[in-house]
């Protein structure tokens, strides 16, 4: 069985999916990522003492700000009054993990709104970092929960509930 394409018209133009008829829900979405980065770097932005000032305060302040204009940078996301976003950060051996929350009552998730966030702290921290590593690595940019609408609860593989 095939599953027709939601952002495809029968004449293969790109269109936004009308969810006018959903129904509202309460939709809730975890993103998480990392940065990895030298010994130097990670101790620097712990300490505070990066050349840039506040690399984390910074990168949570544009993870926010980034979720919030997610339809702006993705053409076929709906705009979306989001009630929270919350970006979080832990220190790892040789990294900087982020996690995103993204929350609303809606007609349509924020998986990529949470996903977007994490996406833009990443390259917030290496952007305010790069002076003392430019050879930090950005990846595992990945969806970790979603909660609501018609498909419900999903936890990525091997995450823990």
């Amino acid at each position: 069985m095939t599953k027709s394409l939601t952002h495809i018209d029968s004449d293969g133009t790109a269109r936004m999916v009308d969810i006018g008829a959903k129904a509202e829900s309460r939709r809730l979405a975890v993103a998480s990522g990392r940065i990895s980065m030298s010994a130097e770097a990670l101790e620097a932005i712990r300490a505070g003492n990066a050349p840039k000032g506040d690399v984390l305060g910074t990168a949570r302040i544009a993870g926010i700000m980034a979720a919030k204009k997610t339809a702006d940078l993705i053409p076929m996301c709906h705009p979306l009054m989001l009630d929270a976003v919350n970006v979080d950060f832990t220190f790892e051996n040789d990294a900087i993990r982020a996690t995103a929350t993204a929350s609303l009552s809606g007609k349509t998730g924020v998986e990529m709104e949470a996903i977007t966030a994490i996406s833009i702290a990443l390259l917030t921290i290496y952007d305010m970092a790069k002076a003392l590593d430019k050879g930090m690595v950005i990846g595992g940019i990945r969806l970790i929960e979603k909660r609501g609408g018609k498909s419900g609860h999903w936890v990525a593989e091997g995450i823990a509930e």
